[in-house]
């Protein structure tokens, strides 16, 4: 569910760029954040684009739609899976996919992208102990820093969506500054470390994605994306069940 075809992208950015939409780098999207408060004055025109894993595929398909059109992206890695299949994940697909290699990675960061933290492992970080989410999230701040710079190092998008207030302390504390999740009510009242994101799935195919329409279709499909975004729970428990952890 968590695809749309290349088509349908294409249409998307096509048709925001035509409306006059811009997208924002994160380092702008965070200077946007630091206004004061809960008032994250971002323009009614401008949003951040977010992809989180990283699979190659991106390169292949998203990134150049977006080149064409003045527009760039923030790309949150799985850094112990970089130019390696997605083992960390239940295998829904005929074929493993692969994720973007360090090569391509960084030809895409001279072009304008951007890249942050999804975590070392994949791993559900509520899952774990403070040990071991603070070490996940230590690696691949540190691994994005010595390879791409300290902006990389910045951000994080919880895995799965999954975080409460200890994974948020937990992130804090290993020095990042903006922490991403599913959809969260109320943008997360203002924390830049419970920052909420609007989803695009299989079905989100008209030409302006429900999470940037302000009519009653993009309440429905908000709400619809919210619902199916707490059901990645699955994924996470179908993983533990086939590898037999307990």
């Amino acid at each position: 569910m968590t695809r749309i075809a290349r088509s349908v992208f294409e249409r998307q950015m096509t048709a925001l760029a035509t409306a006059g939409w811009k997208t924002l780098t994160l380092a702008q999207f965070s200077d946007c954040l630091r206004t004061g408060n809960s008032a994250f004055r971002i323009p009614h025109s401008e949003f951040l684009l977010t992809f989180d894993d990283g699979y190659a595929e991106l390169a292949a398909h998203a990134y150049p739609v977006l080149a064409e059109l003045g527009f760039t992206a923030t790309t949150f890695l799985v850094t112990d899976f970089i130019g390696r299949d997605n083992t960390w994940d239940v295998r829904y697909t005929w074929r493993r996919l692969r994720h973007l290699d360090w090569d391509a990675i960084e030809r895409w960061q001279a072009r304008g992208f951007g890249f942050a933290s999804h975590g070392a492992t994949h791993a559900r970080l509520t899952w774990l102990s403070d040990a071991a989410v603070a070490e996940d999230l230590s690696r691949s701040r540190q691994t994005l820093r010595t390879r791409l710079g300290r902006g990389a190092a910045r951000a994080v998008a919880y895995p799965f969506g999954a975080a409460d207030a200890r994974i948020i302390r937990l992130a804090k504390e290993a020095g990042y500054e903006m922490g991403f999740g599913g959809v969260w009510e109320g943008g997360g009242h203002g924390d830049p470390l419970r920052l909420g994101r609007v989803p695009a799935y299989l079905w989100d195919a008209w030409d302006v994605p429900f999470g940037l329409r302000d009519d009653a279709l993009g309440a429905l499909g908000r709400f619809v994306a919210g619902v199916t975004n707490r059901c990645a729970l699955a994924s996470s428990v179908m993983k533990r069940l086939v590898s037999g952890e307990r």
